[in-house]
Formats: C-alpha cells, sequence, structure tokens
C-alpha cells in the first residue's frame, strides 16, 4: 500500500516537473520571440527616425527653394506676363522702357519698385508680395503718388498700379479695387488681372 501511494506521488511528481519544464521552455520561447520583438521594433524605430530625419531634411530643402523662388517671382513670374496683360488690358504693344528691381534715390529717400514697364501714355509699376494684405495696398498708394517724384521723366503719363501675388481672397480684390489697383495673381496657366476695368491711374 504505501509502495503504490509513493509511486502515485512519483508519478504526480514527475507529472509535475514535466509541466514545469514544459512552461519554462513555453516561457523561455516567449522571452526568445519578445527579445526578438524588440529588435525588430527597436530597428522599425531607428529605421522610422532616419525615414522622418530625412523626410524633414528634404522639406527644409524645398521650403528654402520655395523662399528664394518667392524672392524671384517678380522677375520669374510677374514681369513675363506684363508686356501680355498691358496688350490686352490697354492695348499697348512693345514697352519703350522694361525692367525689373528698378531704383531711384531723390536726397535722401530711395524708392524701389519690382517691376515698371513703360510706354508712351501709360507706365505699368507693379509691386509683388508673397502675401498681400491691406497695409500692402496701402503703402503701394503712398508709393505710387510719390512715383513722379522719383521719375520725373513719366509726368505726363498714366500710372497704372498693380499689386501681384500667387493667391490674393475676394476681401482684399475689393479693397484694392477701390483703390484702383490691379491685383494679378495665378490663373489657370497663368498670372492673370483679378479685377480687369478696375485701374485709376495715378
Amino acid at each position: 500500500m504505501a509502495t503504490e501511494i509513493l509511486q502515485e506521488r512519483v508519478s504526480e511528481m514527475e507529472t509535475y516537473m514535466k509541466e514545469l519544464a514544459y512552461l519554462s521552455m513555453r516561457m523561455n520561447m516567449s522571452m526568445i520571440q519578445l527579445s526578438k520583438e524588440m529588435k525588430d521594433f527597436k530597428d522599425e524605430m531607428k529605421a522610422y527616425k532616419d525615414e522622418n530625419a530625412r523626410i524633414n531634411r528634404e522639406m527644409n530643402r524645398r521650403w528654402g527653394e520655395l523662399a528664394h523662388k518667392m524672392g524671384t517671382m517678380a522677375e520669374d513670374i510677374v514681369a513675363p506676363n506684363l508686356p501680355r496683360i498691358a496688350r490686352e488690358l490697354f492695348g499697348l504693344e512693345e514697352p519703350q522702357f522694361f525692367a525689373v528691381r528698378v531704383q531711384r534715390r531723390q536726397g535722401e529717400r530711395n524708392r524701389e519698385f519690382d517691376v515698371i514697364a513703360a510706354y508712351n501714355d501709360y507706365v505699368l509699376v507693379n509691386e509683388t508680395k508673397s502675401s498681400l494684405n491691406n497695409k500692402d495696398v496701402d503703402l503701394f498708394v503712398e508709393a505710387l503718388l510719390e512715383f513722379r517724384e522719383f521719375f520725373s521723366e513719366y509726368q505726363s503719363c498714366k500710372i497704372i498700379g498693380i499689386l501681384a501675388s500667387l493667391y490674393a481672397d475676394q476681401s482684399l480684390v475689393r479693397y484694392c479695387s477701390a483703390k484702383g489697383i490691379l491685383v494679378m495673381a495665378m490663373g489657370d496657366s497663368a498670372m492673370d488681372i483679378l479685377n480687369k476695368g478696375s485701374e485709376q491711374p495715378y
């Protein structure tokens, strides 16, 4: 009887040890799997960080290019379209004078205009901004009122002011129209005037 009880307990112990060994093996396998997953996760995080850093560098490069391009918007985008607009709106052909980044000094004062296109009776004066607001319009009007002080050779000409930007909302277009300023912005395929017929020569 005692022998049978002992054998039964030994059998139970063996079963328990087998289960313990199985659980230990499962735990080891889980730890190995967890370790592998952690390594994979770290590798993925490193790849993500590397990719994120690459994207940030690319975005910074693109923003730099855009900032540079906006700085040359008058030369690259606006100026080539002014002769066409002068022809379409006023029937003007080749300008007698056409220049970008024109500066004039009058005593201690200095004025710069982004683009000037001069014809027999008209002078188109442009200022280009990356974005426009009402204050820009008011300052441009002041510059137009002083234009003949710096460019006396155009005393008898009609001065047409044109503000240009890639985009101009309707409230600003209305404000410009009230001041007699034309607004040039990007259309479907080229720069175009948004408020044709609103010009008031200065």
